[in-house]
Order: C-alpha cells, then sequence, then structure tokens
C-alpha cells in the first residue's frame, strides 16, 4: 500500500497551521495528484476537509479518529464502506 513520505516543512506549511488547516493537508493532495484516497488521522479539522474539497479533483475520505483512543474496530465500518463504494462493491450496509 503506498504511503506519503512526508516533506520538509515549507513557509507555506507554517501558515495553513496558523490559519487551522493541518501541515499534512497540501502535502496529501500533492501526493494523491487527483487519485483517491483515504486519511485517517487524529487532527482533521473541517478547515482541513474543506480545503480538500476543493482542491482535490479526486475521492477523499478524512477520517478523524479519537486521540485518546487511536485507530479501534469502530474506525474500520467507514474505511470498509468508503473502500467499497471506491470499488463499486455494495457493502454489509447496502440494501440488497
Amino acid at each position: 500500500m503506498p504511503v506519503v513520505i512526508w516533506p520538509e516543512p515549507s513557509d507555506v506549511d507554517e501558515q495553513d497551521e496558523r490559519d487551522g488547516m493541518h501541515w499534512k493537508t497540501r502535502a496529501l493532495v500533492d501526493w494523491a495528484a487527483g487519485r483517491s484516497f483515504a486519511w485517517v488521522d487524529d487532527e482533521i479539522t473541517g478547515i482541513d476537509r474543506a480545503w480538500v474539497s476543493a482542491h482535490h479533483r479526486g475521492h477523499a475520505l478524512l477520517h478523524c479518529v479519537d486521540p485518546s483512543q487511536g485507530l479501534g474496530d469502530a474506525d474500520y465500518a467507514p474505511l470498509n464502506e468508503w473502500l467499497h463504494r471506491m470499488r463499486g462493491i455494495p457493502s454489509s450496509h447496502d440494501a440488497a
């Protein structure tokens, strides 16, 4: 599975953070280059979601996990459903 190699922080990243956007957001969208991607993190905000929506032409799932719990069983359901939708496969939650 592909992973992102994080670039060194730039002045733009620092300004993004001051504006409330996560420093990873711009790098993820650049790395995805229009491809679908899922981002699981404990610091995703509405600002990140809005920026991705406005600047990424592919599908993206931004899934925020509880920082005190980490990635848990309940987090896998939305990831699984999103993956099935991207592949055109009915998920277990789709009506028969």
